[in-house]
């Protein structure tokens, strides 16, 4: 476990930016502890200093996991965020989409949003812009990148993909053994 190289910290804070904006900053002052990000075995995990200091104590090869895994780097050196992630990315979301009931399980099988089953959908929402899926309900169900800006979205046909899915909560049950 250790702290992040100025190249590794701009990778995960740009990848970061793209679906929180300026909120990274909540995420590293706050209020009530210190929080940090550190990596172990290419895994990035955001945790408090006090149980940071408390690993310490444990050899690196006996240390699976330490506080929330953000994501991990791929051999070629990309940044790529887990699901794990998304309790953050939530409340800290800059642009939001709401999917209907009928479009819950499509997208948490794993299938982009459609037109079809947008329920609302932030104002003035860029194209290629990181975005969090919520169901109609206000329960985070992923996050994704959107296909289309909010203007544009008026005019599609029900068929045409407008959030292209990165992470869902299906990932839980699918990908369980590649998570931790």
């Amino acid at each position: 476990m250790r702290p992040l190289t100025e190249e590794e910290q701009a990778a995960v804070f740009s990848k970061l930016a793209n679906y929180i904006g300026k909120n990274i900053v909540h995420l590293v002052d706050r209020n009530d502890e210190a929080y940090c990000f550190r990596l172990h075995r290419d895994r990035v995990y955001y945790v408090s200093e006090s149980s940071m200091r408390l690993a310490i104590s444990v050899a690196r090869p006996n240390l699976v996991s330490l506080g929330t895994c953000f994501g991990k780097f791929s051999k070629s050196g990309k940044f790529k965020l887990h699901i794990t992630a998304l309790d953050y990315l939530a409340q800290y979301a800059k642009y939001k989409v709401w999917v209907k009931p009928n479009g819950e399980m499509p997208f948490l099988y794993g299938n982009h949003v459609v037109k079809a089953h947008l329920g609302r959908i932030t104002e003035d929402t860029p194209e290629h812009q990181g975005v969090v899926v919520y169901s109609m309900r206000d329960i985070p169900l992923g996050f994704g990148v959107t296909a289309r800006s909010t203007v544009d979205t008026r005019k599609l046909d029900p068929t045409a993909i407008l959030v292209y899915r990165q992470a869902d909560a299906g990932e839980y049950l699918r990908d369980e053994d590649t998570l931790f």
